[in-house]
């Protein structure tokens, strides 16, 4: 692995060479220009470390990235199609990756370059991709309506259970606990018991696609994010797991689809805050608990944003569909113009602003 870093660094090095370490425009005129982790649009990212992230698109690669010095670790091969969802296990060097070739291969960053375990069983594109506390289970939602439950050791599917119209779009495990949450294309929330593999319970049905969930820390509250047009279904809701489907606030703003929502980790002595990413290339971050916008980020010409992975409470990554990867940094400041490359808080006055991009 030692050689790839250094030919990857020495390309990297190259790309800043020829590019300036600054683009040019105005509007991006303060953001580092790094090499691109992918070539075209990018539909996952996540963290490994504090340091490396991992994110997945339309090249079919899985990149392992250092974000903080701007060079790639890692370019796994192993896809023959989009991969659509990667998830990694806290503390340890294991990544799952998710296709649309209907396979899930797993990664290890210590181990070369080959996948070490691979998870075929589904029919169509694998959407949902969860890893338990213990780190000995996988769950796995796709478009072909089933969820499965694997055995990450021996790669063998233990459980599986097919529900109508349930095309997942995304899978949660609750921290800390033996629940399940999914999101699907049939606008229904579901909460699944992994120990028996049944659906306990099933939220509301909104009034759109459920494109994204999150749990919560604490494992208290989900966010989840609807499909939607002209400002119509283009919201995230709170609920509170302890009350299962009970809703307790809507992030209302977003002018298409809002394709992610994560729950972010709380500054000091800062509000509890929810950030989402949407088709119409905004990110808006919220204060969790009153749905007040706190700050804008409008992205122009990224396309869609479809994933966001939050690093710490001043840190974000965010995938695009058009300009890679961007390192986004969180503060208080005061209440600047919306442009590219800057940010306009709300009632809270965030200072929203992409520093780096790859």
């Amino acid at each position: 692995m030692g050689k790839l870093q250094s030919k990857f660094r020495k390309r990297s090095e190259l790309y800043r060479t020829s590019q300036g370490e600054k683009a040019d425009n105005t509007f991006d005129s303060q953001v580092v220009q790094y090499e691109p982790a992918h070539q075209g649009s990018i539909s996952t990212v996540t963290n490994l470390s504090p340091d490396l992230c991992v994110s997945g698109g339309s090249d079919q690669a899985v990149v392992v990235y250092d974000w903080k010095q701007g060079r790639m670790c890692q370019s796994f091969q192993g896809h023959n199609r989009e991969v659509t969802k990667v998830v990694c296990y806290p503390g340890s060097t294991w990544i799952f990756s998710a296709s649309r070739d209907k396979t899930v291969l797993m990664w290890d960053l210590n181990q070369g370059d080959e996948p070490i375990q691979e998870f075929c069983g589904h029919e169509l594109v694998v959407n949902g991709l969860a890893i338990s506390p213990d780190g000995r289970k996988l769950c796995t939602g796709s478009r072909d309506n089933w969820m499965c439950l694997w055995d990450i050791e021996s790669a063998k599917c233990e459980q599986r259970h097919n529900i109508s119209r349930n095309l997942v779009t995304h899978v949660c495990w609750v921290p800390g606990s033996s629940s399940i949450v999914q999101t699907s294309e049939d606008k229904t929330i579901r909460v699944w018991d992994s120990r028996a593999w049944q659906v306990t319970n099933t939220f509301p049905a909104k009034q759109y696609i459920q494109t994204h969930c999150d749990v919560s820390p604490n494992g208290n509250y989900l966010v989840s994010s609807s499909n939607g047009f002209g400002g119509q279904g283009c919201e995230a809701t709170l609920w509170d797991l302890r009350q299962p489907g009970c809703k307790v606030v809507e992030y209302r703003g977003h002018l298409q689809t809002t394709a992610c929502c994560v729950f972010l980790p709380t500054p000091p002595g800062g509000p509890a805050q929810v950030a989402t990413s949407s088709h119409d290339s905004s990110i808006k971050i919220w204060d969790q608990n009153t749905a007040v916008c706190l700050g804008t980020l409008s992205l122009d010409g990224a396309g869609p944003l479809v994933s966001l992975a939050p690093s710490d409470s001043t840190n974000l990554l965010c995938a695009s569909f058009s300009n890679g990867l961007n390192h986004i940094q969180v503060g208080q400041g005061s209440n600047q113009a919306q442009g590219s490359g800057a940010g306009s808080g709300g009632a809270g006055g965030l200072d929203i602003k992409v520093v780096a991009r790859f």
